[in-house]
């Protein structure tokens, strides 16, 4: 039996959601491809951390000074791209599930870094999306690829039980 937010008229309300949350990110990145430096940005977060009122934490500033400061080339790609992966999964519907992580996973950063703005309605959004997964997915790529792909699973072994295995 399904629970109600799985049922096809709730799921509307998801799939809007999850559309609306999809343009944000897709918004958010699209400008950012191929003209993004994210140096600024993890300066001014490490900044943060000073003074009697820290907007960020020692140990995260820490990360950001010893990790992403002297990766940012590799950030200047991964965020834009991210951003822009994680809009089109979620307006399709594709891959809703690791979309919807990833997208959580950002927000919860920019918020650690110090940036609210829409950061805390997103990863609301998000959170609650997760939390009703199935009537997420259910408009959009996913209500017919995850299926097919279980069952490519299944046909090819990797759900059967292991028989004849003893305990010893």
């Amino acid at each position: 039996m399904k629970r109600w937010y799985e049922h096809r008229i709730v799921a509307i309300v998801w799939a809007a959601l999850r559309i609306w949350l999809g343009v944000q990110w897709l918004e958010a990145g699209w400008h950012k491809l191929g003209a993004f430096d994210a140096t600024g940005f993890l300066h001014g977060a490490i900044e943060k951390a000073g003074g009697d009122f820290p907007a960020v934490q020692g140990w995260y500033a820490g990360f950001l000074e010893t990790f992403a400061l002297p990766n940012v080339k590799l950030i200047n790609i991964l965020i834009p791209w991210g951003e822009v992966l994680v809009g089109v999964g979620l307006i399709v519907g594709a891959l809703t599930l690791p979309a919807l992580i990833a997208g959580a996973f950002m927000n919860l950063n920019f918020l650690m870094a110090g940036t609210v703005s829409t950061n805390p309605i997103l990863l609301t959004a998000a959170i609650i999306l997760l939390f009703v997964i199935k009537g997420t997915a259910y408009y959009g790529v996913d209500r017919f690829l995850v299926p097919a792909t279980i069952n490519n699973f299944k046909d090819k072994g990797i759900f059967k039980k292991i028989r004849g295995a003893a305990a010893h």
